[in-house]
């Protein structure tokens, strides 16, 4: 993991619908997989990966990755993720656990929901007839249980928070991010949620009940962003619902997770030739491959990847660190005219950060000293100086000059 600066990413659904198969797809972490509910007790937490276009092919360089993975020219920057428990209805009241689990949930950044898009799991996470349960509902269970979940925390005592905050004329913003820095939810959240409900943040006193959920969800939305995997294409009943899926306002990724996991699994026994995210994959040793096994992959490319480009899995984590999130990449060099840095190794390292990001903080993300010592920053690709606010740009090669360096 990069220092200095990770978002963690949440997977998270009801039991049964591939979400521990898209960890471990994910991540190639081991990770409890069965078709029963509460197989995962404990949360995974395991590091996946963001494809990228490397910068070193415009540069025409061989790169040195260090914090990285570099194949064929996709930068593969590691992330961490995290998966809980399946949640079932009345979770926020700890039913299957499902409070302890929502806890872990809260505090990741955002939220990747595994959904069966086959409607072949119930409400409870038990197998049923595929086409028998509507996805949909999957969704407003998950934003009902994480709404109750958050207000929950912040009902506690609400009076009381109130009353002091109209006592002391300071607003709610305070006395809120207190009592929500636990989930990870920030001030800026906060202030966001307030103004897009236009609520009274100096008479918190005079909320409704109404207005305090309105609130919750509106909070929810914006400091947990939240993506769809539709997952199970291979299954005939789920398509009709995908199509319905994408009516919704959240981004929706075809995937199937059971895919990636066996694409990866080959290529990590060199029995393949694949990169996460990849379209195709190429049989490399074909005599150490049963017939029956050649065959199962020949069907993951005729029906996964020929239809959908991808089995979704890597495109869902993109998503969520790209779109989602808003984050970009930068590569940190010291000498600009090698692209190394001071072992001269080449585009050593790939830092993920959020788009905005100026380059004075980008220096304290690398290292608190490299910041209080900012002099300027050297583009590398027009070599010309660029200021402490200058907002970092995607792909952006740059060289930071600080006080320390030059003495």
């Amino acid at each position: 993991m990069q220092k200095g600066y990770s978002r963690l990413l949440g997977i998270i659904g009801k039991p049964n619908t591939g979400k521990s198969t898209f960890f471990s797809a994910a991540t190639l972490a081991t990770a409890d997989i069965a078709n029963y509910p509460f197989t995962t007790i404990k949360p995974n937490r395991g590091v996946g990966y963001v494809r990228t276009p490397c910068v070193h092919t415009e540069f025409n360089v061989q790169d040195n990755p260090n914090n990285s993975l570099c194949l064929d020219g996709v930068r593969l920057v590691p992330v961490e993720l995290i998966d809980v428990a399946g949640l079932v209805p009345g979770a926020w009241e700890g039913r299957g656990l499902g409070n302890q689990f929502l806890g872990e949930l809260c505090r990741a950044d955002a939220l990747v929901h595994i959904v069966d898009a086959s409607g072949g799991t119930d409400c409870e996470g038990k197998a049923c007839k595929p086409g028998e349960h509507d996805p949909l509902e999957d969704i407003k269970f998950l934003e009902h249980e994480i709404n109750m979940w958050i207000g929950a925390v912040i009902k506690k005592d609400w009076q009381k928070i109130a009353r002091t905050a109209e006592a002391d004329k300071k607003g709610i913003f305070g006395p809120l991010e207190e009592r929500l820095t636990g989930l990870n939810i920030k001030r800026s959240h906060i202030f966001e949620a307030i103004r897009q409900t236009g609520l009274n943040a100096d008479r918190p006193v005079a909320w409704s009940d109404e207005d305090f959920l309105k609130f919750v969800d509106t909070l929810r939305q914006i400091s947990k962003p939240m993506l769809i995997v539709a997952n199970k294409i291979d299954l005939p009943t789920s398509q009709p619902n995908i199509e319905r899926l994408k009516q919704l306002n959240y981004t929706v990724i075809p995937a199937s997770a059971e895919a990636e996991l066996a694409l990866r699994r080959a290529a990590e026994k060199q029995l393949i030739n694949y990169r996460p995210g990849d379209g195709d994959f190429k049989i490399t040793q074909p005599e150490k491959l049963s017939a029956g096994q050649i065959k199962g992959l020949e069907a993951i490319r005729e029906k996964i990847l020929q239809g959908n480009s991808s089995t979704g899995v890597q495109e869902a984590i993109n998503t969520a660190y790209f779109k989602l999130l808003n984050m970009i990449t930068v590569y940190p060099v010291e000498d600009v005219e090698h692209l190394a840095n001071h072992n001269g190794k080449v585009l050593p390292d790939t830092y993920l950060i959020p788009h905005g990001t100026t380059a004075r903080q980008f220096a304290y993300i690398i290292h608190s000293e490299l910041g209080d010592s900012f002099i300027y920053a050297i583009d590398a690709r027009d070599r010309k100086r660029i200021g402490e606010d200058a907002v970092l740009k995607d792909k952006d090669v740059i060289s930071i000059v600080s006080a320390k360096k030059r003495a």
